[in-house]
């Protein structure tokens, strides 16, 4: 099933069937979850209106690869902000949650631009794209990464972090204005920003995640995108990170934050 099929069937039933080669180990890819229920929010808003304003998803339980159910309520329609909650549902259990706020421009003498300046990162064509191996899950070949800086999972660094370019593995997917739910689905493919400081293999998952969408996504699904994470502070499990996502142009297109169990 095509990406834009999935994405169709979210608007035209209550029951989704999950497509083949997105898992991520046993489960279903994460981002890949979060997209859909992004996606059941937007259609449910419908009001071209109020944009999305920002998003944070918990991942309650892992989704196998079967049928799920999508619900959606509006929570709150103001004058000027709607909030809508969106669960995924799998054997009578809630495993994916999804709050969004969509909200409509509002005259304002406020006006902040202090987005981090993207980095300086060589040309997609300088850098090698990730090969699939053993260790990358069965979701990586959708996508494509190109490693910029710092190391790499499973190398025993003395310090986290890394970035670079990533988008849509343009074999796979077919080219078209991209949506806000696949910059989503896309988003979630990075490993979480502390796995270069593991000397073994070892699990590590998201537990919450939050997206605030800052300048407007004007990009087709086969466009490069640039990414960067900072990890704020790991102990006990735990890590928090965040990550900043521009365009090719250096625009901040979306800033993530999320909190990561780690087994290490």
């Amino acid at each position: 099933m095509a990406l834009a099929q999935l994405l169709q069937q979210i608007e035209d039933s209550e029951w989704v069937d999950i497509p083949t080669g997105w898992l991520q180990g046993r489960t279903l890819y994460g981002g890949l979850a979060a997209g859909m229920l992004l996606h059941k929010a937007q259609h449910r808003v419908n009001d071209a209106s109020k944009k999305l304003l920002s998003c944070s998803v918990t991942f309650v339980g892992p989704v196998q690869p079967a049928a799920v159910r999508l619900s959606a309520e509006i929570l709150r329609q103001g004058k000027s902000v709607t909030t809508i909650e969106v669960r995924l549902w799998q054997d009578d259990a809630v495993q994916t949650i999804l709050i969004a706020s969509f909200g409509s421009a509002r005259s304002s003498e406020i006006g902040v631009h202090q987005e981090p300046p993207a980095p300086d990162y060589p040309a997609v064509e300088q850098l090698q794209i990730m090969p699939n191996n053993p260790m990358t899950p069965e979701c990586f070949h959708q996508f494509q990464l190109a490693w910029a800086e710092g190391a790499f999972p499973f190398s025993g660094s003395q310090t986290p972090d890394f970035g670079g370019w990533f988008r849509f593995n343009p074999a796979l997917h077919s080219n078209h204005q991209m949506s806000l739910a696949e910059l989503l689905i896309l988003a979630d493919i990075w490993p979480p920003a502390v796995l270069p400081m593991f000397k073994l293999p070892a699990p590590a998952s998201s537990l919450t995640w939050q997206m605030t969408f800052v300048h407007p996504l004007q990009q087709q699904l086969h466009d490069w995108l640039k990414y960067k994470v900072i990890t704020e502070y790991a102990a006990n499990g735990y890590s928090t990170e965040a990550a900043y996502i521009w365009d090719a142009n250096d625009q901040l297109i979306a800033i993530s934050r999320q909190t990561v169990t780690i087994f290490a």
